[in-house]
Order: C-alpha cells, then structure tokens, then sequence
C-alpha cells in the first residue's frame, strides 16, 4: 500500500460495477476519484510521518557530522600540541629563541625577552617593500619557535612610543 511506487491501476469499482482501470502509483489505495477521505487521511498521516522521520534523520546527522568534526578538531590540536612540545627551541648557542609575529628570531641582547615585548627587525626583501629601508618593528608572540632553518637576530628592543599629550 505505501511502499509500492510504480504504476498499478485502481481496480475499485465504478458506477457500471467494472473496475477502475485507472492507474496510480505512490502512497494510497486507489485512484483520486475512489480513495475515501479516511483513506486520505490515512496517506496524509503517513506521508507526514516520512517528512518528520526524514527530518529528524538530517537533524541527527547533522548532530553526528558536527560532533566529529569538533572532536576531530580537538585531537588535532591535542596531536599538534604535542609536537610543538617536543620540537620547540628556546635557546640556540646560548641565544634566546622567539617568535614574533609568526617569525622565528635570535635574541643575543641583555635580558630576556617576553611575549608582547617590541622589537626592532632587520630589513628583508618584504620589509623593504613594506616598511621602507632599514629595521622594522614586530612583537614578540611566543616564546621559542619550531622552525629548524636558519633564524635572522634581532636588531634591538624597540624605543618605547611616545606618550600622546592631550
């Protein structure tokens, strides 16, 4: 009854007592014209039914999908963590290691240096398009870095910005 989708014919019978040759196909028991109002309500009913269960199927697997991805998310921060772990440098030859604005660097000056400290850099070829000749300013943003190429020293720390009077 609700399952059957291809074509059949109604088969109730007519006004003459023949049966409906007319065909249908879908939810329901017969033709538009011989399907009784309670029949009607019962395709109505079923076919609400499948939209709701449809539904609820998309929601849920929507549900699923944005579990995965946040716990996959998490295992990859977890997975990444890890590494920076064991493969961050934080002294190279004595010098402290630091990165500053996503860029590894030496620090061979007095003291330490801290995350937010400002510092001066020296010119590379995209600076000089940037910045114009001459160091440049950045801010340290992490201690260390887990870059394992050749790392640029630092140029100083930067002179504090005057204050603004009003």
């Amino acid at each position: 009854m609700f399952e059957e989708v291809r074509q059949r014919p109604c088969g109730r019978p007519t006004k003459s007592g023949a049966p409906c040759r007319a065909q249908f196909s879908g939810p329901g028991f017969a033709c538009k014209l011989h399907t009784t109002d309670h029949e009607r309500a019962l395709v109505e009913a079923y076919q609400k039914g499948l939209e709701t269960g449809w539904a609820q199927e998309r929601d849920w697997s929507q549900r699923a999908a944005t579990a995965q991805i946040e716990r996959l998310e998490r295992q990859i921060r977890t997975l990444r963590d890890e590494l920076d772990a064991k493969s961050r440098r934080f002294q190279i030859d004595g010098d402290q290691v630091v990165t500053v604005d996503g860029y590894g660097y030496r620090w061979k000056g007095p003291g330490t240096l801290e995350v937010g400290d400002r510092v001066l850099l020296p010119e590379n070829y995209v600076s000089a398009l940037r910045h114009g000749p001459g160091p440049f300013p950045g801010t340290v943003t992490e201690l260390g870095t887990t870059y394992t190429g050749p790392l640029s020293t630092i140029v100083s720390r930067a002179p504090a910005a005057p204050r603004q009077s009003s």
